[in-house]
């Protein structure tokens, strides 16, 4: 789950992480009085969306008066802001962040991630900071500094100081440092995030730390146990469908292509996929039923993927080993009769009740195309999308 960033520097406030005064802006009449309490003369305003590359599109604006701080405010509240992070038809700006500026002498990437591969949280430093980490990685490789936390022992001392040396940091930055990487990872821990990036975490002119940006990520998983950041999950956000799925118990991210792909298990998900790919096509969704799934709930898994207005053609493919292919059958067999389905659908099952599920659909008046081997449905699917054929 994502927070905005003025939901990220409420939180670094509570574990004392320096960040600037700002305020929240949801009305145009908020603006005069936020003004008085932000700043004197000048102020940064900044649109409220879940996507970084905000101020490369007119998102983040520094303003030297009241009449600017106007002009933007109406430009960008109401408006819906597209960035290289947000999918074509972009995000919904409902609320502005409008804070004090700094002056800058130096800026710092700094982010605490978890890192699957070494199974640890990853502290990620740069002296690039400001710039997409991922160009700083592609054109200053040796820049991009990592240091694993024991989980044990959590965070040390003697790691803190070698960052900050590392990092070229004086004896003042580096108390300084050190004190915000300790409260960084006592809130990652204690609020279960999988995320915090501040890019950039900027020293400024008299010497001071300040996390200018503030992107947390909190772990979906763990959100039975942080009722309070699910209180201020802004849907507006997220994909409807993706939040349909999630009340469903189904595993389901949009992709921007028009092949749908229904599939059992992340892995063999990922493959087929990859196979559309491969093949030329572009895959419209990521779908894991999960291995509890039963009729009902593969109709209302065709459900969310109908609702994407992009998809021309589904790819079911299903290994069944505790999911039983008859089942998925069954529930194709009533997707295709509740929702009278006119885009193609290529149907892959293998494993438990296969034999059953396929005598399934072919004793029922669906149309579908059944393929054993992954790689032809794959194939198949693409062709027959191309064509527009049913």
């Amino acid at each position: 789950m994502n927070l905005h960033e003025y939901q990220a520097k409420n939180l670094y406030r509570k574990y004392d992480i320096p960040t600037t005064k700002g305020k929240l802006l949801t009305h145009p009449s908020q603006l005069d009085d936020i003004l008085r309490s932000v700043g004197k003369n000048k102020w940064v305003i900044k649109a409220q969306v879940h996507a970084g590359g905000r101020g490369k599109v007119g998102g983040v604006v520094l303003v030297n008066s009241k009449k600017e701080a106007n002009e933007e405010v109406r430009r960008l509240l109401g408006s819906t802001l597209i960035t290289h992070q947000t999918s074509a038809q972009g995000q919904p700006v409902n609320s502005i962040y409008i804070e004090e500026p700094c002056d800058i002498k130096d800026e710092i990437y700094l982010a605490f991630i978890v890192d699957r591969t070494s199974q640890r949280i990853m502290i990620i430093t740069s002296s690039e900071g400001g710039m997409d980490i991922e160009e700083v990685a592609e054109r200053f490789p040796e820049k991009i500094l990592r240091n694993p936390i024991n989980p044990i022992v959590g965070i040390m001392p003697a790691q803190c100081r070698q960052i900050c040396e590392d990092l070229g940091f004086d004896k003042d930055l580096s108390a300084q440092m050190i004190d915000l990487m300790k409260n960084i990872y006592k809130m990652f821990v204690q609020k279960d995030l999988s995320l915090v990036e501040i890019n950039p975490l900027v020293v400024t002119k008299n010497n001071k730390l300040i996390c200018l940006d503030g992107k947390v990520v909190v772990d979906n998983s763990a959100l039975y146990r942080q009722p309070k950041m699910n209180e201020i999950r802004d849907d507006s956000q997220e994909d409807e469908r993706e939040l349909k799925a999630e009340k469903l118990d189904l595993n389901y991210v949009s992709l921007d292509g028009n092949i749908a792909c229904m599939v059992n298990g992340a892995g063999l998900a990922m493959a087929t996929m990859d196979l559309i790919k491969t093949h030329g096509g572009e895959p419209a969704n990521f779908l894991d039923v999960g291995g509890s799934v039963n009729e009902k709930r593969v109709i209302e898994a065709f459900e969310i993927i109908l609702s994407d207005t992009k998809v021309n053609g589904i790819l079911v493919n299903i290994f069944g080993g505790i999911v039983r292919c008859d089942i998925i059958a069954a529930g194709i067999i009533g997707a295709a009769q509740k929702m009278n389905i006119n885009i193609p659908i290529v149907v892959r099952l293998e494993g438990t009740n296969a034999k059953e599920g396929l005598e399934l659909i072919k004793n029922s008046t669906v149309t579908v195309y059944e393929e054993a081997d992954l790689d032809k449905a794959a194939l198949k699917i693409i062709e027959l999308s191309n064509k527009g054929v049913k």
